[in-house]
């Protein structure tokens, strides 16, 4: 992954993903509450690019902002998906350039077990 061109990819990429999400869940930006972009940790040109998208989207339609963690938000993605996962359980998370070993002790709680250095398992 060269970090430069993922920043460039999500520049072109976020307004119309962005539409297309609110096309596929038949909502409108009248229907969101709040907005929640990742903060980190991740690629910092592309953390900085969907920050600033969702600042300023927050601020032009006077919804709120709350930042969530990248690798957390991962993990309760699960339970829109698998509805009857609840924690205690076991999570291997790997995501662009890092791979962790989580334990998922609560919905909010966590402990890494244990982690790539600088790269992706694959």
């Amino acid at each position: 992954m060269v970090p430069e061109i993922a920043s460039r990819n999500h520049i072109e990429a976020i307004s119309r993903v962005t539409q297309k999400a609110l096309e596929e869940a038949n909502m409108e930006f009248k229907d969101i509450d709040v907005i929640t972009p990742t903060y980190g940790p991740g690629l910092v040109g592309a953390l900085l690019v969907g920050l600033s998208y969702a600042k300023a989207l927050a601020f032009a339609k006077g919804i709120p902002l709350v930042g969530v963690n990248h690798i957390q938000g991962h993990i309760a993605a699960n339970y829109l998906t698998y509805k009857e996962l609840e924690p205690p359980f076991l999570c291997i998370m790997m995501s662009g350039g890092n791979t962790q070993i989580i334990h998922v002790k609560a919905y909010t709680e966590f402990e890494v077990l244990g982690k790539t250095r600088d790269d992706a398992i694959r």
